[in-house]
């Protein structure tokens, strides 16, 4: 055989016996060594994922070109061997050789694996000095080393460059960022923009999930319908179910659950997502009987649920105080489905139990475990627990603990307050406040908002800054006085017997 034949069979082939056959072949022709019949070999045992194979005709090659450096450190990065690759790219650098386009890459994935900003950094300073800055594959890595850094600042300074192309990953990265990084806004924006620029932008639909999160994470529902129809027009709806999972999760959020159940019955091929997804979605909204009927149709359809299902399931009936549902299903996980408790399945039982007043049964789980295993979460489940049945007792032992783990909660110190306060204990609350001010620590102010075409408006406890404040007032003392109800409104007014006037939004 002659080496342009095996160079030809070595990029076309696709296991692992014809490669060893042809490696064995270009020993007994003596066809060794020769660069281009080695960077072949080399290429063919990365597809296959044989990377110590690579490795070890690599270390034997007398001589390299470019492309042997970048598919051994491309492979080792691909493969999460990142201190590998690092440890080929400072051999690459010992050579005198330069980095190009597809050696760039790769080092920006190897910076985000080992968490180095600083070799980032000076990626991008490599980007800049050799003249990579309008490649958009070197662009896109240097955009995703920023995002997933949190820096959202310097992406944006990428992000904005004019000179730098720009194409349907650029749009989804900066996307995804904002959404990380809660600059939900922001993200809707991008997207925006996004459609105005699609002209020879080929539209990746797995940027979807990320606008409509970060939509749903901001409860803007308009915004999410927004994204649904441009979703159904663009790509069919049956045609992802990621997209599905994302438009039933958010719906949920904003409220809608009319919405998500709609889309939950339409959806092709469900997977076990799409179940616990809409599961979460019931128990959010209060409708833990639903969840539960939900749960036990998923099991009879052969979906077996995994942790994260359990979370959603056992959430649900706390929500919903079923206390006996949730208890057979936690007691189930073992023996129904393999899975030992994690913390957040304890975290739902301590306040399924707190919550249906058996405060002693969920300081008797919390105890059962072990010290190093109790987060803040359950301690806090129990607190709230204690808040709402006024058991002091219990509620002192709870915030003991929050206290250690949380010395800087405020949040525990005022549930606490709250526990002394509603017993006439005033001597007890302003000890607890003495030891907050003496940390240092400020309670939050209490803080609604609501989305109106658009535009956020926030209200702060004891904050009369908004500029309709004064009208609001007057509407809101003008609908006390007349006592009118929520039916004769119609848009969501109630009166409670102690004559607290609540606006349900």
């Amino acid at each position: 055989m002659s080496r342009k034949f095996l160079s030809s069979l070595l990029r076309t082939c696709t296991s692992h016996s014809t490669t060893s056959q042809c490696h064995a072949q270009t020993l007994l022709q003596s066809l060794l060594p020769n660069v281009i019949l080695e960077t072949d070999l080399l290429l063919s045992y990365t597809k296959l994922g044989l990377v110590n194979h690579a490795r070890k005709l690599f270390d034997r090659m007398p001589q390299r070109n470019m492309h042997s450096w970048n598919i051994l450190i491309a492979s080792y990065t691909h493969s999460s061997m990142y201190f590998d690759a690092l440890t080929v790219f400072e051999a690459f650098k010992r050579s005198g050789s330069l980095p190009d386009r597809y050696t760039l890459p790769p080092l920006f994935k190897i910076a985000i694996g080992i968490g180095d900003s600083w070799f980032g950094w000076m990626c991008h300073c490599l980007v800049i000095k050799l003249g990579y800055g309008e490649v958009v594959v070197v662009t896109n890595s240097v955009l995703e080393f920023y995002v997933k850094c949190g820096t959202m600042s310097q992406a944006l300074s990428v992000f904005n460059n004019h000179n730098a192309p720009r194409d349907s990953v650029t749009w989804n990265l900066m996307i995804s960022g904002f959404g990380r990084a809660g600059m939900y806004s922001d993200a809707v924006h991008c997207f925006r923009e996004m459609l105005k620029h699609q002209d020879g932008i080929e539209l990746d639909y797995m940027t979807l999930p990320s606008i409509l999160s970060a939509s749903g994470k901001e409860g803007d529902l308009l915004k999410v319908k927004e994204v649904h129809g441009f979703t159904v027009r663009n790509f069919g709806f049956d045609a992802h179910v990621p997209i599905g999972n994302a438009l039933i999760d958010n719906y949920g959020k904003c409220g809608s659950l009319k919405d998500s159940e709609n889309i939950f019955k339409t959806v092709c091929c469900a997977n076990l997502v799409t179940w616990t997804t809409m599961i979460s979605c019931y128990g959010m909204h209060g409708k833990g009987e639903e969840s539960v009927f939900l749960f036990e149709e998923m099991i009879n359809e052969g979906f077996r649920p995994n942790a994260v299902t359990l979370t959603a399931i056992l959430a649900s009936c706390s929500h919903s105080g079923l206390l006996d549902q949730g208890k057979k299903i936690f007691d189930s996980m073992i023996s129904d489905y393999g899975f030992e408790p994690t913390a957040e399945h304890y975290a739902c039982m301590v306040d399924l139990f707190s919550r249906c007043g058996y405060l002693e049964e969920a300081l008797r789980l919390l105890e059962r475990m072990k010290s190093s295993s109790l987060t803040g979460s359950m301690w806090g489940a129990l607190l709230a627990g204690c808040a709402m049945h006024k058991n002091i007792e219990i509620g002192e032992i709870a915030a003991h603990h929050l206290f250690q783990l949380e010395p800087n909660n405020t949040s525990n110190y005022v549930a606490l307050c709250g526990i002394y306060q509603s017993r006439g204990m005033a001597h007890d609350v302003s000890t607890v406040k003495a030891k907050m001010k003496g940390l240092g620590l400020v309670k939050t102010p209490g803080c609604s908002w609501i989305n109106i075409a658009g535009r956020e408006h926030k209200f702060y406890q004891g904050d009369l800054s908004h500029p309709f404040s004064y009208m609001i007032f007057q509407i809101l003392y003008e609908i006390s006085n007349t006592r009118l109800s929520t039916n004769d409104l119609g848009v969501g007014y109630s009166l409670h017997e102690d004559d607290t006037f609540v606006m349900a939004l």
